[in-house]
């Protein structure tokens, strides 16, 4: 297929997919669910950027720069929420708040080797469907199998679902503000400033480890790095109308930092309007209870076993906003790819796996997606929101995700290398 059909197709797509949205979504708030879905596959692609990179890069290639700028990410958007947050009682928001207790420790470790088995987590196996099918698809099914499965533990184990340590705010979690009461700002600077120091203490960790491998001649860097850096090296003189426009406008690969500040900026504005974080990973198990309706079994023993209201597994699946925004990301991704001109070249290049390939990404499927149930969340939903919204509990689960990133990537890497 020719760029120039692929640039047609990918307009003609986005506007369908926007049409129809708001014609048959029966909401505002969903049609916003689309749109937010639709920004952030685009971003993620665009950008080359994901969360599960950050941990297996560092380790196949030795490069943190993805690592560095998620701590970007992190302090930029958290401070952002706290101008949500001051003077405004936050009870009245979704705030992501979660336990730190056994469940975040083992869940953090037990997600972090499913995410090195899948290459991808919770948010980047939507834009993997686009651009790794096979694997996407494996990996989706079964993270779904693994969400379903661990939802009965979620909720009835108290290293689960309860929590060691509490502050005043919210009684099922560490709410970093209520350490800082006194600082002026309603501990909103204080606890701005210890995010600020987190981040900063990660961003030295992981400089000090990238150097380490440069020095020692392991460093081989990341493709997608290197073009990012160079493509903005050169400025044209700049044209309206004129390839190298497009190109800019749609082709050119974002560095990672505008990729990080799109994100943030649609984290803002899912906090703004929906008084909620990003969370991707708890539909996976509808999904996966779904599907076991569609082979015969009745929905109240689907939600029986999960411990979950019926409607949940038989309410249509564009009602549930997260459903709708989970689609809108595969799609973005999808829009992203044809817009550039690469779709063809990418779809093909993700579709051949072999059979070793596929047993490893359908146990990284399900630990990452029962690791979700112990720690009450994803990368986006147990890191990146919690972060955001001020929760210590992100930071330990960051720790324990980067220890079973590690030790994902050493059994991946002998499983690998092994004879079949």
């Amino acid at each position: 297929m020719k760029k120039n059909t692929e640039y047609t197709i990918g307009f003609v797509l986005l506007f369908a997919i926007l049409i129809i949205g708001k014609i048959n979504l029966s909401s505002s708030i969903l049609f916003f669910r689309l749109i937010a879905g639709l920004g952030l596959g685009y971003a993620l692609t665009r950008s080359f950027f994901g969360f599960a990179g950050s941990v297996n890069r560092s380790y196949r290639a030795g490069s943190t720069k993805l690592m560095r700028t998620l701590m970007m990410l992190f302090v930029g958007t958290a401070i952002v929420s706290a101008c949500f947050f001051i003077g405004q009682d936050v009870t009245q928001y979704d705030l992501w708040v979660n336990p730190i207790n056994l469940g975040l420790i083992l869940g953090g470790i037990i997600f972090g080797t499913g995410m090195a088995f899948s290459s991808c987590c919770a948010s980047g196996v939507l834009t993997d469907v686009v651009t790794g099918m096979p694997r996407a698809l494996i990996t989706l099914v079964f993270f779904g199998m693994g969400v379903y499965v661990g939802f009965p533990l979620q909720s009835s184990i108290p290293w689960v679902s309860n929590t060691l340590i509490s502050t005043e705010t919210f009684a099922n979690g560490v709410f970093l503000p209520d350490l800082f009461k006194w600082d002026g700002l309603e501990g909103y600077l204080g606890a701005s400033i210890l995010t600020i120091i987190f981040a900063c203490i990660v961003v030295w960790i992981a400089k000090i480890y990238e150097d380490k491998r440069k020095a020692r001649n392991t460093y081989s860097g990341v493709d997608t790095e290197i073009i990012q850096d160079e493509i903005y090296k050169d400025e044209e003189t700049f044209k309206l109308i004129s390839q190298s426009t497009y190109e800019k406008l749609f082709v050119k690969p974002w560095t990672l930092k505008m990729g990080a500040v799109v994100i943030g900026a649609i984290f803002i504005l899912l906090m703004g309007i929906t008084k909620a974080g990003w969370g991707a990973s708890t539909p996976y198990g509808f999904w996966f209870g779904k599907l076991l309706i569609l082979f015969g079994i009745s929905p109240e023993s689907v939600a029986a076993f999960a411990g979950k209201p019926v409607d949940m597994f038989t309410m249509p699946f564009f009602e549930n906003q997260v459903n709708v925004q989970n689609i809108g990301i595969i799609l973005g991704t999808l829009v992203a790819l044809l817009l550039s001109g690469s779709f063809v070249k990418t779809f093909k290049e993700g579709l051949s796996i072999s059979f070793k390939e596929g047993l490893i990404y359908v146990v990284g499927g399900f630990l990452m997606g029962f690791g979700t149930r112990l720690s009450n969340g994803c990368n986006v939903g147990a890191l990146y929101t919690p972060i955001a919204n001020f929760s210590l509990s992100g930071w330990i689960f960051l720790v324990f995700l980067v220890l079973g990133g590690v030790l994902g990537n050493i059994i991946y890497k002998k499983l690998m290398t092994s004879r079949s």
